[in-house]
């Protein structure tokens, strides 16, 4: 039976926010996003209202997708930092992220500097968050898996 602790999914998931929080500062990419995306001064002041609600959504999206990557982490195998970054991250960003926020541009017309503001902006999260998971516990990604076996590589029964 694996094992999974709800302290890295936890971690991984406010990382990801905080990392929101950085990325799309007004100091950062924030003015610029606001721009593209087309969000008025006005409608940045309507949602701080929402703020509270916002970042408690977006805590649990970040940690469904935390829950999502150890998951696939334990079943790859990945107990490295090399292996967090480039088969759990970086396959994730390529497979997953790219090609859905790659829509944006393609249908909706949105402007290509703002499909690179927010598809960097995962990139950066996705390794934060593969890295926390993989290294963050003994119960995450690869010590679940190995705590299966033995020392000779038996599979221990329950």
């Amino acid at each position: 039976m694996t094992v999974v602790t709800i302290w890295p999914i936890l971690a991984a998931g406010v990382s990801s926010v905080l990392i929101g929080w950085i990325w799309y500062h007004p100091r950062v990419f924030g003015t610029t996003w606001m721009r593209l995306a087309n969000v008025t001064p006005e409608m940045a002041e309507r949602g701080k209202k929402m703020m509270p609600v916002y970042a408690f959504v977006g805590l649990c999206a970040s940690m469904l997708i935390a829950y999502v990557m150890n998951y696939v982490g334990i079943a790859f195998q990945i107990y490295d930092w090399v292996g967090a970054v480039f088969e759990l991250a970086l396959w994730s960003w390529l497979g997953f992220v790219v090609p859905i926020l790659l829509g944006s541009v393609l249908w909706e017309q949105r402007p290509l500097k703002l499909y690179f503001i927010n598809v960097f902006y995962w990139l950066v999260s996705f390794v934060v968050m593969a890295l926390i998971l993989v290294l963050g516990s003994q119960t995450s990604v690869a010590s679940s898996y190995d705590a299966q076996f033995d020392a000779n590589g038996q599979y221990l029964s329950e």
